[in-house]
């Protein structure tokens, strides 16, 4: 029995869109939670694919003859998904890049707490910012620009054809140090009243070696972190928001 009388044509179309969204849904910040239950995970990609499909069925390969070739297509098709996803949760861990700078100048390194979005241990401030900017994701209706990268990214990874393997390892590096550097970008407020703080220390230590700086300074310095926060948090989820949509808009152009 060949592969033509196992998987009809209408069939092997769905598979091949659903391989792709499926694996990028696992990763797409919001979609891919752990907190997010798969059967509502695997429903959504089910109904994206149907809508998808018949947009994209024009560009989709044909029916391959042998399953190691069907392997193939199917693990390019995963491999991009991943690729996307990945991309995409990299720029929110900018974030968290800026809640362990804060946590770190601030005295507040030490408090962990668990991290809903990497099911682990993470950083008080960063765990906060992380799960702050999925909230804004969705309330900006920015969670639309990467379903729509998802069904646009078929135009620039052809079904079928060689993966640019190059061209990944080039825009994961360059999106890992933007994500970096956006994340220093956003705790400069508090490297800058970090450094300030830590200088007076010094200057106060110099004059009086009798009294205890840091046991004096501890509390000062979290409660000026919270403070710095409550001044800074808006304009530092607006930066990564209007930077989340470039990187977003720009991703497959």
């Amino acid at each position: 029995m060949t592969l033509e009388q196992l998987i009809p044509g209408d069939a092997f179309a769905l598979l091949l869109v659903f391989a792709r969204i499926a694996a990028a849904m696992m990763l797409l910040p919001g979609f891919g939670e752990i907190y997010v239950m798969p059967r509502t995970r695997l429903l959504l990609a089910i109904a994206i694919t149907v809508v998808l499909t018949p947009l994209v069925v024009a560009g989709l390969p044909k029916l391959p003859a042998t399953p190691i070739e069907l392997f193939l297509v199917l693990g390019g098709e995963i491999v991009v998904g991943i690729f996307l996803g990945t991309i995409v949760r990299i720029l929110v861990a900018a974030l968290h890049v800026a809640g362990t700078i804060v946590g770190l100048t601030s005295s507040l390194s030490a408090a962990n707490i668990f991290d809903p979005q990497n099911a682990a241990q993470g950083s008080l401030v960063g765990t906060f910012l992380g799960v702050t900017a999925i909230v804004m994701v969705f309330v900006a209706d920015l969670h639309h620009p990467m379903l729509n990268a998802l069904a646009e990214s078929y135009t620039l990874f052809v079904p079928g054809r060689a993966l640019p393997w190059g061209d990944f390892s080039d825009l994961m590096t360059r999106t890992v140090a933007h994500a970096f550097a956006l994340g220093v970008q956003i705790s400069a407020p508090f490297l800058v009243v970090a450094l300030v703080f830590y200088l007076g220390l010094g200057l106060i230590n110099r004059l009086m070696p009798q009294v205890q700086v840091f046991f004096i300074a501890m509390p000062l310095q979290i409660g000026l972190a919270f403070f710095i926060m409550a001044l800074t948090i808006s304009a530092a989820m607006l930066w990564f928001l209007s930077d989340f949509q470039g990187r977003i808009d720009g991703l497959l152009t």
